[in-house]
């Protein structure tokens, strides 16, 4: 009589959980966290959000709000004092130069143009207040050049310069345009004063005639 074939004892699927057994065990690596890039696009929800937030600033606009500005074109009849300090001559008379271009360009004729001399920066509020009460300007140009030294010397006459044209423009009620360079060396002011960094006088008088238009045409 033939042998029955050998059978296992084994439950089902034995043969394979001792495979699974006998493998060494690993820790389940966790789920890597996903932050977004900077660069990424912001979700669609705070970016309606951030439109929702404008809307009423846009309502407001269309509802007659008006918004106020000086013109660079509409200068016709202004006329502009310059302080100019004489220290350190060899930057303020490229800044000066820079300014007188800059007028020249937007159409500012030469005869409504005065331009005052004056030793040095701290020279130049007094001599800005003057002219502004005097009436005869629309806006002051306050031009000069103050450079570090070993000495505290600087951070006087910078400090001093930049209040006392802030205060000449207040008591004087005219726009008092603040162009004295604060730099460290020469390299640092020559650059402001028409090298790669532009020029820091021709800036000034472009900012004197929109401060002077938006002064006599919306805020007489």
């Amino acid at each position: 009589m033939a042998a029955s074939p050998a059978t296992s004892s084994a439950p089902a699927g034995a043969s394979s959980f001792a495979r699974l057994s006998s493998a060494p065990l690993r820790a389940p690596r966790a789920a890597a966290a996903s932050f977004p890039s900077p660069n990424s696009a912001r979700p669609a929800a705070l970016v309606a959000d951030a439109r929702a937030s404008r809307l009423p600033v846009v309502a407001a606009a269309a509802a007659g709000h008006q918004r106020l500005m000086g013109s660079l074109t509409n200068n016709e009849g202004l006329r502009f004092g310059v302080v100019v300090a004489r220290f350190n001559e060899i930057v303020t008379n490229l800044l000066l130069q820079g300014a007188l271009e800059a007028f020249e360009r937007y159409s500012v004729k030469a005869e409504n143009i005065t331009v005052v001399s004056v030793p040095g920066s701290f020279e130049i509020p007094v001599a800005a207040q003057k002219l502004g009460k005097s009436g005869k300007y629309d806006a002051i140009l306050c031009i000069g050049a103050v450079i570090r030294g070993d000495t505290t010397h600087y951070d006087a006459v910078a400090n001093s310069a930049a209040s006392g044209v802030l205060n000449a423009g207040l008591s004087a009620g005219i726009p008092c345009v603040f162009g004295v360079l604060t730099c460290d060396d020469m390299d640092q002011a020559l650059n402001r004063a028409g090298g790669k960094a532009g020029n820091k006088g021709a800036e000034t008088a472009i900012t004197a005639i929109e401060m002077a238009s938006l002064f006599r045409h919306h805020l007489a």
